[in-house]
Formats: C-alpha cells, sequence, structure tokens
C-alpha cells in the first residue's frame, strides 16, 4: 500500500499532531469545529524524514500527492494556481510536533508571477496591492529558497522611498513597486546565478523543499538543543489557501493571546495592523497596535474575534496563541496553538484553568513547566530606589537586569560565555540572534511588538526584554545608541524592566520577588500528590530560613567546610592544619568546637522539628591553605623588607602546602580518609553537632541530626568512622545529662559504594547519593576540565545530550543509583535514601530519583519550589 504523505484540511483533526505538525493538527481541528480558516492541506512529517532519507530528494510518490491535493485545492477553490486572470494562492509554512515559533521558514503570495500579478490587480482592481504582494513574495522566496540575504531586499525597498521621498511602505504606489520588484529579481539572478522562477507549480515544490530544509538550519537546530526537542522529528508543510490583510484599511492582520502570555491575566491579549500581511507583526518591522484598539476600527470584527477566542480556550482547555488575517472585513483564523507564556502566567493560567472546571488539579500541575518556576524568584528593580528612565518601550517578558551593551549577538555570545553580564540591543532581533540572546541577561530593541520575535523568545527563556522603544536610535557602524541627546556607547553598563518597558542608564538597585497566591496555590496542589520529600542545601541559618520558606522539608546537605571558610575562623583552621602533633592539632580543634556548635544551633532551631543532614569535613585539607604560587611570591617580597618572623611562618606554610600536595586532590586524603587518618577533626565536629542539639532539646525544640560520613567505598570505613561517632556522642550525653536521637549514614558517591550497597547499608542509617562526585568517577570526569574543554564538543557531537553534572545520567550513574537503592534495602527495607547536589532540584533528575524509590531530594534553597513541582509532576505522570 502507497504510503500517505499528504492530508487535505478535511481529513485531519488534533489528534494528529504527531504526523500533521501542531499547526496542520489545529488547522485540520478548527475546520472540523466550523471555524472560518482557509483551506489547504499538510505535507506530513514523515514526508519530511523520508525526504532526508532520499538523499534530501522530494520522492515520485510524494510528488504525485502534493500535485493531487493541489489540484483538489484549486477545485474547492474554483481558482487554478498562478492562473494569468484569478490566480489562486498559497502560503507554505513550516509546523512542527513540538512548537518552534519562528525558527523555520514561511513563504507568502506563492503563484505569483510576472502574468499572474496583472491578473490579481485586474481581479481586485487594486494594482498597488498587487505588485505590493509580489514584492514580498519574490523578497520571501529570495531570502527562504533561493538564499539570498534579507538585507539585500531591504536596502533596495530603502533606496525605492529615498528616490521617491516617502518614508513608510504604506505610502508606495505601483509603480514604486513595480521598480522594486525589477531590482529584487536582478539581485536574485546576481546572488543565486538565476532567474526568479514563474511556474507555479515549481515554485511550491521548491517551497516544500526549503521548509524541509529549514528542519536542520541553525536558528532551528540552537532552539532544538536549548528547549530539548529531538532532531528527529520532523517538520510538515502547511499549504494554505492565501488570505490578505494588505487589500486596504479594511483589511488586516494580527497576532492574540487568549490570555495575557507574561502576566497570565484574564483577557485578550495581542496585536494587529491595518493594511498589512502577517508577517509585518511578528518581524516587528511596523510596530503594532494594541488588540483592543481594533474595536475602535472593527467593532463587528472584534466582537467576532474575541469569541473565537473563548471558543478556541474552552475546546483546547489552555491559552490560546492566535493568528488571524481580515480581508475585506472578513475575519480568517489562520492557527492556533497552546501559547508560549512566562512561568508567572503558566501557574495563574493553570490554576483559573481548574477554578473554571476545564482541567483538574493534577493536569495544572503537569501544565507548569517545574524548571520555569526559576523564572519567578528573578529579581526585580527596588520600588523605593530613585531611578530615571531614559526612554520606555514595550514591556515584552517580565523581570529586570542589568549588563554591559552589546549590539551584535556574536560579540553578546562570546562575552556571556565567559562570564560578562550583556544587555543584547538591537533595532529587531531575528531568529539567527537567538545564540546571543541565550546568554544576555535581557534583551532591548528599537522596533517590534509584544509579539515579536525578541518578545516571544525571551519570554521563552525567562529574560526581560523590552521591544519597540522607538525613542532609542541606534547606530550599529559607531556602535552606540542615542536618546535625545543621551549617547550609550558598547560597554556601556544600562538596566532594563521587563516589566513596565523601562531602560535606565547604570546598574540599579534590585530586590528579589514576593511569590503570588496562584504560586502557592499550586505548590500546595503539588505537594498533595508528591511521596518525595523535599530538602534543601543549606550551610548557614540564613539559607535554612529560606529553604523553609520555599517549603523545605529538612535539610539534606549540611557543607561543614564551608564554615571554616569565614575569616574569623580560618586561622585557627590553619593552625589546626599546620599542627605537628595530635596535641597541637586538638588544641585548635577546641577552639573551632563552640565556633561549629553555635553554628549547628542556629541552623537546628530554624529547621525545628525536620531533619538535619550534617556532613563531616569533605575536601583536601590544602583548600583552607594559600596555593603555593601566592606563598612564593609573598616569601620573595618579605625576603625584601627581611621581616624574618613573618618570613619564617610563610616559609613553614609552603612546606606544608608541599606536603600535602596531590597529584589528583579529589581522589586523595578527603572525606572518610580525613577522619581516618586524623578521627579528632571528625570528633570535634560531632562533639558540636551534638552538644548543640542537646542544648536545644533542653529549651524543648526538637532535633532530628543526621550526621552524614564522606566519600565512603568500602564498608569498614563507615564501621571504623561510625564506632567513633557512637563513642564520641556517648561522652556528649554523658556530659550534658541528656540524650537525642540521631542518624548515622554515609554519602553513596563512588562507583564502589554502589556495587557494594549491601555491606555498606549494614552499618549505615541512611544514604545519600552524592551525584556531582558520583557522576566524575562514573564517567573519569574531572568537572572543573569536562564542562569547559570537554562537554561542549561532546553535546555538538550528540554523544551526550545534556551535560551529566547538569541532568543525571540515568543510563550509567543511574544504573548505578537503581542497584545501591536495590542492594541497600535488601538489608534494611526501611533505609532512607535521598540525592543532595544540583541534580535534586533539576526536574527530570527528580523524575528519575522517584522512578528508583528515593525517599528525598536536595538542592539549593532558591529551587526548593522546582523540586516540589517536579516530584508532584513524576507522581503524576507515574499514574499513567
Amino acid at each position: 500500500m502507497t504510503k500517505k504523505y499528504v492530508y487535505s484540511f478535511h481529513e485531519g483533526n488534533a489528534t494528529m499532531r504527531s504526523l500533521l505538525g501542531g499547526k496542520g493538527a489545529n488547522l485540520a481541528e478548527m475546520v472540523k469545529i466550523g471555524l472560518p480558516v482557509p483551506m489547504g492541506f499538510t505535507v506530513t512529517t514523515e514526508a519530511c524524514l523520508n525526504y532526508y532519507d532520499e538523499g534530501e530528494k522530494i520522492s515520485e510518490n510524494m510528488l504525485s500527492q502534493i500535485l493531487e491535493a493541489l489540484e483538489n485545492l484549486e477545485n474547492e477553490m474554483g481558482k487554478k494556481l498562478g492562473d494569468n486572470q484569478d490566480p489562486l494562492l498559497v502560503s507554505v509554512r513550516s509546523g512542527a510536533v513540538i512548537s518552534m515559533p519562528g525558527m523555520m521558514d514561511t513563504i507568502l503570495n506563492l503563484g505569483l508571477n510576472d502574468e499572474s500579478v496583472k491578473g490579481l490587480a485586474a481581479k481586485t482592481g487594486n494594482e498597488r496591492f498587487a505588485y505590493d504582494s509580489y514584492r514580498r513574495f519574490i523578497q520571501m522566496f529570495g531570502n527562504v529558497v533561493m538564499e539570498v540575504e534579507h538585507d539585500k531586499f531591504e536596502t533596495i525597498i530603502e533606496s525605492v522611498k529615498q528616490k521617491k521621498n516617502i518614508t513608510q511602505d504604506t505610502e508606495m504606489d505601483a509603480e514604486g513597486w513595480q521598480e522594486v520588484i525589477m531590482l529584487y529579481k536582478q539581485k536574485i539572478k546576481e546572488k543565486a546565478g538565476r532567474e526568479f522562477p514563474q511556474g507555479p507549480k515549481e515554485q511550491l515544490l521548491m517551497a516544500v523543499e526549503a521548509v524541509f530544509k529549514s528542519w536542520n538550519n541553525q536558528r532551528a537546530k540552537v532552539y532544538r538543543k536549548i528547549n530539548k526537542i529531538p532532531d528527529d522529528l520532523g517538520t510538515a508543510v502547511n499549504v494554505q489557501t492565501m488570505v490578505f490583510g494588505n487589500k486596504g484599511d479594511d483589511s488586516g492582520t494580527g497576532v492574540a493571546f487568549t490570555r495575557n502570555p507574561s502576566t497570565g491575566e484574564n483577557k485578550v491579549y495581542g496585536e494587529f495592523l491595518m493594511n498589512a500581511q502577517g508577517e509585518d507583526v511578528v518581524a516587528g518591522i511596523r510596530t503594532p497596535q494594541s488588540i483592543e484598539q481594533l474595536n475602535d476600527v472593527m467593532p463587528a470584527v472584534y466582537k467576532q474575534f474575541t469569541d473565537v477566542c473563548n471558543l478556541l480556550e474552552n475546546h483546547y482547555k489552555d491559552m490560546q496563541d492566535i493568528e488571524f488575517t481580515i480581508e475585506n472585513g472578513k475575519l480568517f483564523i489562520l492557527q492556533t496553538r497552546s501559547g508560549k507564556r512566562t512561568a508567572q502566567a503558566a501557574v495563574k493560567i493553570a490554576v483559573e484553568l481548574v477554578q473554571k472546571g476545564l482541567i483538574d488539579k493534577e493536569q495544572a500541575i503537569l501544565r507548569v513547566p517545574a524548571g520555569q518556576l526559576e523564572t519567578l524568584l528573578h529579581r526585580r528593580i527596588d520600588p523605593n530606589a530613585k531611578v530615571e528612565a531614559i526612554a520606555k518601550g514595550l514591556p515584552a517578558s517580565p523581570g529586570a537586569a542589568s549588563g554591559s551593551v552589546v549590539f551584535d549577538p556574536d560579540e553578546a555570545e562570546a562575552m556571556g560565555n565567559e562570564g560578562q553580564k550583556v544587555i543584547l540591543v538591537r533595532t529587531e532581533t531575528t531568529p539567527d540572534d537567538i545564540h546571543g540572546i541565550v546568554v544576555a541577561q535581557g534583551v532591548l530593541t528599537s522596533r517590534g511588538g509584544m509579539t515579536s520575535h525578541a518578545a516571544v523568545v525571551a519570554r521563552g527563556m525567562g529574560k526581560p526584554c523590552v521591544s519597540g522603544c522607538e525613542a532609542i536610535k541606534i547606530d550599529y557602524e559607531k556602535e552606540e545608541f542615542q536618546v535625545g541627546n543621551i549617547i550609550v556607547k558598547k560597554g556601556d553598563i544600562i538596566s532594563i524592566d521587563g516589566s513596565t518597558g523601562e531602560i535606565m542608564i547604570g546598574e540599579v538597585p534590585m530586590i528579589d520577588p514576593k511569590l503570588s497566591d496562584e504560586f502557592n496555590q499550586i505548590l500546595s496542589w503539588a505537594d498533595e500528590v508528591r511521596t518525595l520529600k523535599v530538602r534543601a542545601n543549606a550551610d548557614n541559618p540564613h539559607d535554612a530560613k529560606v529553604a523553609r520558606e520555599f517549603g523545605a522539608e529538612g535539610i539534606g546537605l549540611c557543607r561543614t567546610e564551608h564554615m571554616f571558610m569565614a575569616q574569623d575562623r580560618l586561622p585557627i583552621v590553619q593552625q589546626m592544619i599546620m599542627s605537628e602533633t595530635k596535641e597541637e592539632r586538638e588544641e585548635a580543634l577546641a577552639k573551632l568546637l563552640p565556633i561549629q556548635q553555635e553554628d549547628f544551633e542556629g541552623i537546628f532551631e530554624v529547621m525545628e522539628g525536620l531533619p538535619v543532614t550534617v556532613r563531616l569535613l569533605d575536601p583536601p585539607l590544602h583548600e583552607f591553605l594559600p596555593n603555593a604560587e601566592e606563598l612564593l611570591v609573598e616569601i620573595s617580597e618579605l625576603k625584601a623588607k627581611s621581616c624574618s618572623q613573618e618570613l619564617t611562618a610563610k616559609q613553614e606554610m609552603l612546606k606544608k602546602v608541599r606536603a600535602l600536595s596531590e597529584m589528583n586532590p579529589m581522589l586523595g586524603l578527603r572525606g572518610c580518609r580525613l577522619g581516618l587518618l586524623y578521627p579528632e577533626i571528625y570528633i570535634m565536629q560531632v562533639k558540636a553537632i551534638l552538644k548543640a542539639a542537646c542544648n536545644l532539646t533542653k529549651r524543648g525544640i526538637k532535633v532530628i541530626p543526621e550526621i552524614e560520613i564522606p566519600l565512603v567505598g568500602h564498608e569498614l570505613e563507615l564501621q571504623t568512622l561510625r564506632a567513633i561517632v557512637e563513642e564520641t556522642a556517648d561522652k556528649v550525653f554523658a556530659e550534658e545529662g541528656t540524650k537525642v536521637d540521631y542518624l548515622i549514614g554515609t554519602m553513596i558517591e563512588l562507583p564502589r559504594a554502589c556495587l557494594t550497597a549491601e555491606d555498606i547499608a549494614k552499618v549505615a542509617d541512611f544514604f545519600s547519593f552524592g551525584t556531582n562526585d558520583l557522576t566524575q568517577t562514573t564517567f573519569g570526569f574531572s568537572r572543573d576540565d569536562a564542562e569547559g574543554k570537554i562537554l561542549p564538543h561532546y553535546m555538538e557531537q550528540k554523544i551526550l545530550s545534556d551535560s551529566p553534572f547538569i541532568v543525571l545520567d540515568r543510563k550509567g550513574v543511574g544504573s548505578l543509583m537503581k542497584m545501591a537503592v536495590k542492594n541497600g534495602r535488601q538489608v534494611k527495607s526501611d533505609l532512607l535514601i535521598g540525592i543532595c547536589g544540583e541534580h535534586g532540584g533539576e526536574p527530570s533528575s527528580v523524575e528519575f530519583c522517584h522512578i528508583i524509590g528515593l525517599d528525598f531530594v536536595s538542592c539549593s534553597p532558591f529551587r526548593v519550589p522546582i523540586a516540589r513541582l517536579a516530584a508532584a509532576q513524576a507522581a503524576v505522570s507515574d499514574k499513567d
């Protein structure tokens, strides 16, 4: 049986998304429910994949189906493609399974040529409209299909406008567009080496092929990589009868959302342009009007459009992003899809759709991308700060940012990758700028509206964006922009507020946001369904307090080495390290004991009634000493000044640094090995932990300490140190006259620990996976080296889809974890098992932790809400 590659809009429906792409499936669905949709057909995603399988060729089978579908469309419309008297014209658009706005190519007005344009002019009685449509087609086709740079066409238009002494495209008459067309065709022949094609069917097949090719253009590949969209889905191609928004003052085009995609407000939000085509709105070439103003221009059409918005949102049970055209006063719907939205909007919309009865709580939980919750925690400009805006544009994407002005996306990428904060400033952005937007703190454009490319992309990435700021005049050659008499040069610091549209000179004070009622509601629903507990990594009372406010159910990792780094105690730590005898070390440790005890009391008090896992000292001792190079410089300077006493001290420290030096310190004297060689260090820390717990217990504060031994790879390491901890605990309880319950466990961060988990479990009350080190030791990567030198190439070459230090490697590291969980619980069925580190706040990794049956995840305080929602999503998905 012949493979079916082409479907009429009458044949499809919303369930056929994987075959017809999101756009094609929704067009078919809208036809099905009776909306005014221009007719057409869809060439499937399977056709795209077949095109690549055939060596980037359209097969005979596919060709015949496309031509048959065209003939059926011509019969339905009563017109022929490119007819000289009354031509059928079509648009050719991409339509991926997962929406990729602006990333692939579109061609409008296909079917026009030197003869059919005359027929269009005669049929419509509007010569200007006909030639404007033709020049648009040549420009799009020339750029997308024949690969002539977009700016070559814009330069021609500007030159003709100057010659005619006009400033707006809408002022150009038919004669002017005819001159533009002639120059366009000359430029295409010059650059492409061939004439612009006049045959309508040839145009169509070339356009279909160009859309297939656009699946693998650079910006599409970058977008898929950022959004983790598979490369093997392919794109569908939608061929649709043209309707025209540029026929005159009773025609127009627009893009609108059924709700505000930035805030989630239940109000139609969008923009339109009269006497324009769709590309004019999204390309940012003209600054459009707010959708509410359509009510003043065409009230009946506005009423019809808002009714369609309500119908589509209720039908799809989600906020919709709708493209429409008005032709001679008649409304046509060109596309609907679930709208891209900020995290703030996603939360508000999900909660309101539950309240409206369209979805249930579990569906609402799945509607909010857990990873995007972090954008709600972005900073905003302090309302008490005195700031003076030099200009104001459109508030296209919320949040605020400061950074150095950069005009070139390549330069922005380079500076951003070096850790510099930049604001990308452009006249308007195009999909080719995406790599610069990715690393920028925010985006500022002088043209374009709230649905322009810059706005949509920035919102999707959770970055602030101010668009359509016409007050700024950008000079790319001089690398500066001007606002009145103010000149801002490349490298100058500016701040932008994507919530108000304001631009300020310099860096302005910012504060953390407050979370909405809807935010708390969605997390409350998440807490009802998740089974994974969520703890936080916190090393001081302030972080512990923040964690608890964000809903943390304990501390999963308290790193005691961070306490040692404070300036008031580092000299004591160094004294301990420099000690030559156990007695000298114990003398220094005695000074640290009350300081550590005070630290623990602060954290335990904040986390009253919740477990706190305290990891005993983990890093190598040399980390607390100056590096050898710095010491050598200081010694040289002291020798020149003849400071003998200080010189001797520095020379002794250099001697110690060299003695502690290791070829690979992360696999050397650290973790439990340190405790075994210098047990007095761990004894001091256990005393501090349990003395703090006893003091608070006496005050009626419930404390649940969990003492964690790091880097265990052999059960006898833990057995030996457990005995030391228990002996120390007995002495503390005897001295304090009170007891507290406590657990002793270990971090599982070595492959051997996973492989021998059943032995380690015999002497452990809990396991906590340290997946940073476990990833390093499983892959044989040094993270510091791999992240800069190896992993970018691995991801580019698709050896790895993500950095395993960001997204947990399920197949390798995950297999070791599954083994450890299974074997550990065979020994102790109630063995408490969790994970700490930033994997504990990454949604995919949290899902894996749920799947393998962990009890808790632990992450940084500000990622606790992400982990709570991700854990709930995992639980809901697991039911399915």
